[in-house]
């Protein structure tokens, strides 16, 4: 085109005709030994998953199954969606991650059960049919990491089980920058009143930068054991934090709208709040005990955390 037509065109034409680009903040490259970096997950020697181990890619149920057996490190790269029925049981000091945004997998739990040093990160799971879709059950530093769960609220609420439960005394878990949607009973920590001999003194647990959306309640609901919970968005959620039966919870710079109950108590819950925007409900002083973590955490202003977490949490790195 000669010079003389582009000057015809005119600045706005060129503007119409110039390619799309989608936000290079959205996509993030990251390695695939990095080891936990927030919440409790850092406490207890650290999570580090498979690193130092083998990498092994996959892209069937199959394969999955076979490479997450065994306690030797190792690092298992899923290249593309998997659709299965079924339970695939995690063994020890392993990493488990999505290469990106391809990666959906559909119908099937995993679970980390009496199990260490795992790393669940950047894969879609969802409509999990009989079971949970994360299950981590007496596992130990887990850090769960850039996943995006979710299923439908169009069954009915025991149709599907929880997102992410966290059980039988699990210990020393984050779960950061995820993406929890679409469903009615999203995460537990601490299956049952009659656990607390299991239970208590267990269960330290984080829950940090994630988006929560379009979910009916466990956001999350938690007994007995200890939580900290900040920089969280949740979006038109019914029941929120729910804390129970002597949880102790830090509740800090969460952002909440389009929710009727944020933050409460039953059975003698507690939790100490600061820094959080309610949505403009009111929250009762819930007598927590609760008000520091042996961890740094990186506080949001609350009234920043939507343009931090929205776009950010979920399937957004790139391997």
């Amino acid at each position: 085109m000669k010079l003389s037509s582009i000057l015809t065109l005119g600045l706005p034409a060129l503007a119409l005709a110039a390619p799309t680009f989608k936000r290079a903040s959205l996509i993030k490259r990251a390695n695939l030994d990095e080891v936990a970096t927030t919440g409790y997950a850092t406490e207890n020697g650290g999570t580090s998953g498979g690193k130092g181990g083998k990498t092994v890619e996959v892209s069937s149920f199959d394969e999955l199954t076979a490479a997450v057996k065994g306690d030797e490190a190792s690092i298992i790269l899923i290249t593309g969606p998997i659709k299965a029925t079924g339970d695939v049981r995690v063994g020890s000091n392993k990493s488990i991650i999505g290469k990106d945004s391809s990666v959906k997998l559909e119908g099937f739990t995993i679970t980390v059960k009496q199990t260490s040093n795992v790393i669940l990160r950047n894969f879609a799971l969802s409509k999990v049919v009989g079971g949970d879709s994360i299950s981590l059950n007496k596992a130990t530093n887990v850090w769960v990491d850039h996943v995006d769960l979710f299923s439908d609220r169009d069954h009915d609420k025991d149709y599907y089980d929880g997102l992410l439960d966290i059980t039988h005394a699990s210990d020393f878990v984050t779960v950061s920058n995820s993406f929890l949607h679409d469903h009615w009973k999203a995460t537990l920590v601490g299956h049952s009143n009659s656990n607390e001999s299991e239970d208590k003194g267990k269960l330290h647990i984080t829950y940090n930068n994630n988006y929560f959306k379009n979910l009916n309640s466990r956001v999350p609901s938690f007994r007995f054991g200890t939580g900290h919970i900040y920089n969280n968005f949740y979006e038109d959620v019914s029941d929120g934090i729910n804390t129970r039966l002597g949880a102790q919870l830090l509740v800090e710079n969460n952002a909440f709208s389009g929710i009727k109950k944020p933050l409460y108590a039953t059975d003698a819950g507690f939790a100490v709040a600061r820094g959080n925007d309610f949505g403009g409900v009111e929250v009762k002083d819930l007598g927590g005990s609760l008000d520091s973590v042996p961890y740094k955490a990186d506080l949001i202003e609350a009234s920043a955390v939507k343009a931090a977490v929205v776009g950010t949490a979920g399937v957004t790195l790139t391997f």
